[in-house]
C-alpha cells in the first residue's frame, strides 16, 4: 500500500550560506552528523571507524563520473551545451557504450537547442592522440532530452577517449560556478572505477585511504556494486502529490561476488554509503524477490511495485539473494546489468541496507523521502541540527551516519 505523501512532508528553508560551493582540502575533515538511539552525535568523519565495529558490513558504488558537459558553438559562434546522459547505439550498457568508436547515439539534455538546427563539427586535441574531428547532430525529442548522434573518422580513438578531453566535469547546478581542475580528483571517489555516471555519489567524497584501513584495522568488511547516477538525481519533485512525480530509470551493475558477499554476512548490519546504494541494494532484493516468485522483467525493477505488490514484501531476504545467486550459476554470469526506477517512499521498510552513510540533501528532493525511511519524521530535527550547528550541505558539505 502507497501512503499519501505531500511535498510539505519534505521541505525545509536551505539559506544559500549553508550551500559547501567547495570541497574541504581534506576529505575526511568534514562533519559527521552520527544518529543512533534517537540521539545525535557531532563528529569528524575520520572518526566514523569509532562508531562501527566487525557487526557491520559497507557496500560503496563504485560509479565513475563522466565529463558529461559539451559546449560547443554553431556557425553563429551561439554556445550550445549537451549533456550526456545515457547510451542508446549500439549499445544502452554503459560498460561497453564508451569503448565504441565511429557513431554513436546517446539520450542528452541540450541546452540552447532552438540554436541547434543543423550538424555541429568540433575537433578534439589530445596529449594522447591526433586531432579528431567530431560531428554531431540533433534529433529526435525524448521526454526533455534529445537523441544526439556523434561521428568521427578515425576508429583509433574511442567515444571515452574523446570525451574525457574535451567535456566538463559536470558539477550540480547548484553549484553555481565552472568546474576547476581541483574538482577532477574532488568530485571523484577514491574508489570509483565503472564510467557512467553525470553526477557523483556523493556519500563516498568524504572517504580517504586512511579510512578505508581504520575500517580493515577493526575488521569491518566492505563490498562494491554500481549504479550509474543520473541527471534525474537533481530533479526537483514539482508535483504537490509525490506519487505524480516519475522516477528516472538508472543502471545498475551488480556482481556475483557482491551477491555472495551479502549472503556470507546476512547477519551483520549492512550499511549503504549513499542514497544511489540504498536504492540499489533494495533493487537487488526487489530483482531476487522477482526471480523467486517467477515475475516476468526480473531485471528491472520499476518505481512502485515492491508497494503495490504484497508477495514481494514477504519474500525473506536470504530467499531473494538465494534466488539472485542461482541465476548467476544457472546463465554463468559474473555480472547482471539492470535498471530501477525504485522510488524509496517515507514508510519503505529496508529489507537489506539498516544504516546509511549519506551528506545533506535538497529540499522536495527524493533522495529526503528516502532519508524520511530511515529518520521518519526525525529528519526534521536531524537537519535543523545541522543547520544551528554549522554543518555544510549538499553534495560538497557534510555528512551523516544513520544507525
Amino acid at each position: 500500500m502507497i501512503s499519501k505523501v505531500t511535498l510539505a512532508d519534505i521541505d525545509y528553508h536551505l539559506p544559500v550560506e549553508k550551500i559547501a560551493f567547495f570541497p574541504l582540502d581534506k576529505r575526511d575533515q568534514s562533519k559527521l552528523l552520527v544518529y543512533q538511539n534517537n540521539a545525535i552525535t557531532d563528529a569528524n568523519f575520520s572518526e566514523l571507524p569509532d562508531f562501527l565495529d566487525e557487526n557491520y558490513a559497507l557496500i560503496f558504488n563504485d560509479s565513475k563520473v563522466i565529463h558529461a558537459r559539451l559546449l560547443i558553438q554553431n556557425r553563429f559562434r551561439a554556445t550550445i551545451e549537451i549533456f550526456l546522459l545515457e547510451p542508446v547505439y549500439p549499445t544502452h550498457n554503459f560498460a561497453s557504450a564508451f569503448s565504441h568508436t565511429g557513431v554513436v547515439a546517446w539520450k542528452c539534455l541540450i541546452g540552447n537547442a532552438k540554436r541547434f538546427r543543423e550538424p555541429i563539427t568540433f575537433s578534439v586535441k589530445s596529449r594522447d592522440f591526433k586531432e579528431v574531428s567530431i560531428t554531431v547532430e540533433k534529433g529526435d525529442k525524448v521526454g526533455d532530452a534529445f537523441l544526439v548522434t556523434f561521428m568521427w573518422e578515425d576508429e583509433s580513438v574511442s567515444l571515452a577517449e574523446w570525451v574525457e578531453a574535451y567535456g566538463k566535469m559536470p558539477l550540480p547546478p547548484y553549484i553555481k560556478r565552472e568546474a576547476t581542475a581541483a574538482d577532477e580528483e574532488s568530485y571523484q571517489t577514491i574508489y570509483a572505477q565503472q564510467q557512467g555516471s553525470v553526477a557523483a555519489p556523493t556519500a563516498g567524497l568524504h572517504f580517504t585511504e586512511e579510512v578505508l584501513q581504520s575500517l580493515k584495522n577493526k575488521n569491518i568488511s566492505y563490498q562494491k556494486i554500481t549504479l550509474h547516477v543520473g541527471a534525474g538525481t537533481f530533479k526537483p519533485i514539482t508535483t504537490d502529490s509525490i506519487m505524480e512525480h516519475e522516477m528516472h530509470a538508472e543502471q545498475i551493475v551488480i556482481s556475483r561476488e557482491t551477491v555472495d558477499f551479502l549472503i556470507k554476512n546476512i547477519e551483520k548490519k549492512i550499511v549503504a554509503v549513499g542514497t544511489t546504494v540504498a536504492r540499489t541494494i533494495e533493487s537487488l532484493f526487489i530483482m531476487g524477490a522477482k526471480l523467486h516468485l517467477n515475475i516476468a522483467t526480473p531485471l528491472k525493477v520499476t518505481q512502485y511495485e515492491i508497494y503495490e505488490n504484497p508477495a514481494l514484501q514477504k519474500v525473506s531476504v536470504a530467499d531473494a539473494l538465494a534466488a539472485l545467486s542461482y541465476y548467476f550459476r544457472t546463465h554463468h554470469l559474473s555480472d547482471i546489468n539492470a535498471t530501477t526506477s525504485l522510488m524509496i517512499l517515507p514508510h519503505y521498510q529496508h529489507k537489506i541496507a539498516k544504516g546509511l552513510v549519506t551528506n545533506f540533501h535538497q529540499p522536495k528532493s527524493t533522495l529526503l523521502l528516502l532519508i524520511s525511511s530511515y529518520l521518519g519524521e526525525e529528519w526534521k530535527t536531524v537537519y535543523n541540527h545541522a543547520l544551528t550547528n554549522n554543518y555544510r550541505f549538499l553534495s560538497y558539505g557534510d555528512s551523516n551516519l544513520y544507525l
